[in-house]
């Protein structure tokens, strides 16, 4: 090719084949710009939005299922309820070592081994009519819900360039709301229509349907090679991950206080139409979930103090306030805003501190975390409950959302920075997973 410019050299020297040079390579770095406009990769990111909402169902499920499932098991309502207990228990276990073990394997046929995994957890439990292989098949579907929780959001974070992340799992994460004020309520009223085990069925058909849709649009990733693989302490003592592991303990201890005993509250506080609590909350979530996935790629800190910041005030509302029925609710509907895009915020900040490479251990250990956060929140709430009353509840919630804000606000440098981390990462079907040396 170096007998182009010749040829045209002898007509005349003008600068036009020199500017078509720089014409050409002006062009070339338009196109990076321009997939990433548009270049959501929806239906992949729908498809693992879907798998959180199928972990979520399958988690919760038995919770609204008791008296209809405790007859058939034999037993009381209260060991039906340890089905959701063992789940969560088994998940918090499994995240950290079965991330370990699986983290070497490629990704994709480990994301539709927990799928498969679920539906055969939910199809058992259709068909069972033993508490014991009820209760051994809940343990086997929380530990595939560990594993799941490790991958998925650090899976989103690998189908995009680094300046799309936040609202990729900003789209992933939207499953749980969606599980949380559809899903369930659907499953519950199909279970009225056609019994308990119909409601068992569906998830395992949509986990069967969900291998299908991800091996046709979800693209697969190379697992780490053994020499590539940063040790899990090495990742929880990257700059950052520590103070965001920090944040996600404390926001999640203090808002399981108030929401395990919302319901105590609004009938102290007169307002005894408990469903229509969970109700607005649960709406108000979804809309805190939109306006977190306009705004996190931009304004992440910002973003994220300001939701801290609504949901202080929600609190400190809910406790002064808290007899006036319009007030309850008009704060629980900040309460459920701030809190719907916080998990997204958070995530993100979590996978931006490790780096997508690093991204399923560190979720693992969120996911641990997470876990933990719940337990102790409902723990604290209960026992604050009993000692000093409903009326303490918001107060303690108040407390460790300041301290949340307090961690967010001084982890300025490494876990939650101005501007988002925009680190090379490579994008496609057949990349490594965007391997970085992430030291900062």
């Amino acid at each position: 090719m170096a007998t182009a410019p010749i040829a045209e050299g002898p007509g005349t020297p003008t600068p036009k084949p020199k500017p078509k040079p720089t014409s050409t390579s002006a062009p070339a770095p338009a196109p990076a710009p321009a997939p990433t406009k548009p270049g959501l990769p929806l239906s992949g990111l729908l498809a693992l939005s879907t798998a959180a909402f199928t972990a979520v169902l399958t988690e919760l499920l038995p919770a609204g299922l008791l008296p209809r499932m405790a007859p058939d098991l034999g037993v009381s309502e209260a060991r039906v309820g340890f089905l959701v207990t063992g789940y969560a228990v088994a998940s918090f276990l499994a995240a950290i070592p079965l991330t370990a073990v699986l983290r070497g394997l490629p990704r994709r046929p480990v994301l539709v081994g927990a799928l498969l995994g679920f539906a055969a957890a939910n199809a058992v439990t259709a068909l069972s009519s033993s508490y014991g292989l009820t209760f051994a098949a809940r343990l086997a579907a929380g530990a595939m819900g560990g594993t799941l929780w490790a991958m998925l959001v650090g899976y989103a974070a690998r189908m995009v360039p680094s300046e799309r992340r936040g609202r990729a799992i900003a789209i992933v994460l939207a499953g749980i709301t969606l599980a949380l004020s559809l899903g369930l309520p659907a499953g519950t009223a199909l279970a009225d229509a056609l019994g308990w085990r119909a409601a068992f069925a569906v998830p395992a058909l949509l986990a069967v349907l969900l291998v299908v849709w991800i091996r046709r649009r979800v693209p697969g990733f190379a697992g780490e090679a053994r020499g590539e693989r940063v040790p899990l302490p090495r990742v929880a003592a990257l700059p950052g991950v520590g103070t965001v592991l920090s944040v996600t303990l404390t926001l999640l201890v203090g808002h399981q206080v108030m929401y395990t005993y919302v319901a105590p509250f609004s009938e102290h506080a007169g307002f005894g139409r408990t469903g229509l609590v969970l109700l607005v909350f649960g709406a108000a979530t979804v809309v805190g979930i939109w306006l977190t996935g306009l705004l996190i790629d931009r304004y992440p800190r910002r973003t994220l103090l300001g939701a801290l910041a609504l949901l202080a005030s929600a609190m400190l509302a809910l406790g002064t306030y808290a007899g006036h029925g319009a007030v309850l609710l008009a704060s629980v509907a900040l309460w459920g805003m701030a809190f719907g895009g916080a998990p997204t915020l958070i995530q993100t900040a979590l996978v931006d501190a490790s780096g997508p490479a690093n991204a399923d251990v560190a979720t693992s250990l969120q996911a641990t975390v997470y876990n933990a956060g719940i337990a102790a929140g409902s723990l604290t709430g209960g026992l604050i409950l009993a000692g000093s009353g409903v009326d303490a509840l918001p107060w303690t919630t108040f407390l460790l959302v300041t301290v949340t804000l307090a961690i967010v606000a001084a982890g300025r440098r490494h876990a939650f920075p101005s501007r988002r981390r925009t680190e090379l990462s490579t994008v496609g079907p057949r990349s490594t997973g965007g391997r970085v040396r992430h030291g900062e």
